[in-house]
């Protein structure tokens, strides 16, 4: 039998988990007690795991396997009842909510580092979703931190290893570990949700798909819903297996990273419609034949549509969108007469209006999509709503996309990225703007007026708690919005985000290239901030 030992240890700093858990360079965490603290911390801060079961698993890079392992001796060194773990260390962020969910645990730890690299020199990342099955609040979070500063011990078993690559159960000490098949409770879900005889008949019947599983933890996934289960032909599906370094690439699901779906999109005589998802399979990308479908539209559409699948068909309670998503849910919930919610970026936030049953269909600009069947943003699960109605509509997606201009109007929408920029010089920026908040009404940059500015502030209706300087809004006399934020999903320097709207309702003028359409809005947000003098930078990283 393994021994429990008690390890003594320090406090490591800089272990503040951000929105979406701690994120780390893989040798950051790949020292000595590191992983070990953070963990202790999480068991502490949750009162302990005694008689709990709790859930496992990751997307699969670099440090996964290894984390597992430490994770499984921690929870039975500390007394946990049972552990599920995913298959191979395998769990996708949505189907570990399910999973959660599902079993009524004490909650689950999940191992990713989202969209972002992996490898020895790339990213990890550990979270912990709390029972409801969505990423713990920020009063769990700031107490976790709370704990790393102060932690003098953890517990551990000596010895212990546990072959994950097998489903069954395996006794270690007095914990139950249950090595589970993850992706069969998923398609069970997602068949009670989408009418998949629908979607059976859409894929044999010469329509081509193309999902891009970005060598992440979604292939397994995607393999057996669309080739085996919903008929696609084989190889509809590539990418599909999971590697620890991503083969190499960024598993973020975006027009700059997903360049071999692109191309295959935009060539004539492409696939009729195109995916792809993440790291962990919680964000997705939308495309096509000839068009890529931004977040926000993405999210306006599936709002509109919802009704064509089973598990909506009787309407949506709501819908929430984080504050710098464009606006275009908002024209469609206003027509449907349904609330929307402005939240601040990060999918906790949504969870409370979830649990309430105020809102069924969240959604983030960041390519995050879901709805009330799990506590998480799903990829697969947008993915398999836009195939339903595909197969409802049989129309084109650019036919559904100008058809749903027509009738909500345009939301011309851009979000540029200026990552690794100077930590110090990001925050000087976003300090310099909120300091000028009150002289900026009634101010003209670029030729566009500026009505109302200001840090945006959530109270949250449902447990009144209130989160402040979630992102700065700049509002122009004609409704275009200018929102500025530092983004905290990276683990090198500071991503400062820019995001740039404007609504057009005249379908006639609903066309022109949209970064150019939003020319003026860039001009004043450089006129406002001063971003290539303060960054060094002249150009974003990225526009999507």
């Amino acid at each position: 039998m393994s021994q429990v030992n008690t390890i003594t240890t320090s406090p490591i700093d800089g272990q503040r988990p951000g929105t979406s858990g701690l994120r780390k360079k893989t040798q950051v965490f790949s020292q000595p007690g590191y992983l070990e603290n953070f963990v202790q911390s999480i068991f502490d801060t949750i009162g302990g795991l005694k008689g709990s079961t709790l859930v496992l698993g990751g997307d699969g890079r670099y440090f996964n396997r290894q984390a597992v392992q430490t994770v499984i001796s921690m929870a039975a060194a500390n007394g946990a009842a049972r552990v599920l773990v995913g298959k191979g260390g395998i769990l996708s962020t949505p189907a570990a909510s399910l999973v959660i969910r599902k079993h009524k645990t004490a909650g689950g730890i999940i191992l990713s580092a989202s969209h972002n690299p992996g490898g020895p020199d790339g990213d990890f990342g550990i979270k912990y979703n709390v029972p409801a099955g969505g990423p713990a609040p920020e009063s769990v979070t700031e107490a976790i931190y709370a704990r790393t500063r102060e932690i003098d011990r953890y517990q551990i078993l000596e010895e212990c290893h546990c072959d994950i690559d097998r489903e069954g159960t395996v006794e270690i000490a007095n914990t139950r570990v249950e090595i589970i098949d993850s992706v069969a409770d998923y398609i069970a879900l997602m068949r009670s949700i989408f009418d998949f005889a629908a979607i059976r008949e859409l894929l044999t019947s010469g329509f081509k798909l193309h999902f891009d599983a970005m060598h992440a933890v979604t292939g397994p996934y995607a393999l057996a819903l669309f080739e085996d289960e919903l008929g696609a032909p084989q190889g509809s599906v590539f990418n599909a297996v999971p590697l620890p370094d991503f083969g190499g690439g960024h598993p973020d699901p975006n027009p700059v990273h997903a360049k071999e779906l692109m191309q295959a999109m935009m060539s004539p005589g492409g696939p009729d419609f195109g995916a792809a998802s993440d790291g962990d399979g919680d964000r997705n990308l939308i495309v096509g034949r000839g068009i890529y479908v931004a977040p926000s539209d993405s999210l306006a559409v599936l709002v509109a549509n919802a009704h064509l699948a089973p598990a909506y068909a009787g309407g949506l309670s709501g819908v929430a969108r984080s504050m710098p998503t464009s606006q275009a849910a908002d024209c469609v919930a206003e027509k449907l007469g349904i609330p929307v919610f402005e939240t601040p970026t990060g999918w906790k936030f949504f969870g409370n209006l979830l649990d309430e049953g105020l809102v069924t269909i969240c959604g983030e600009e960041s390519a995050g999509t879901g709805s009330d069947h799990v506590r998480e943003k799903d990829g697969l699960w947008a993915v398999l709503l836009w195939l339903n109605i595909l197969a409802e509509r049989r129309e084109s997606v650019i036919d559904i996309m100008s058809a749903h201009w027509q009738q909500f109007g345009r939301n011309y929408y851009s979000r540029h990225d200026y990552e690794n920029i100077d930590s110090d010089a990001a925050a000087g920026l976003i300090s310099a703007v909120r300091d000028q908040l009150g002289q900026l009404p009634g101010q003209s940059f670029a030729g566009l007026r500026v009505v109302t500015a200001d840090d945006f502030c959530y109270d949250d209706p449902v447990d009144g708690s209130t989160s402040r300087n979630q992102g700065i809004r700049v509002i122009m006399e004609d409704g275009s919005r200018i929102v500025m934020r530092l983004s905290g999903t990276g683990t090198e320097g500071a991503t400062l985000r820019v995001y740039l709207e404007i609504f057009e309702p005249d379908p006639i003028k609903q066309h022109g290239d949209v970064q150019q359409v939003l020319a003026p809005l860039v001009a004043a947000a450089e006129e406002i901030a001063r971003i290539s003098t303060i960054t060094g930078r002249t150009e974003p990283d990225t526009r999507t």
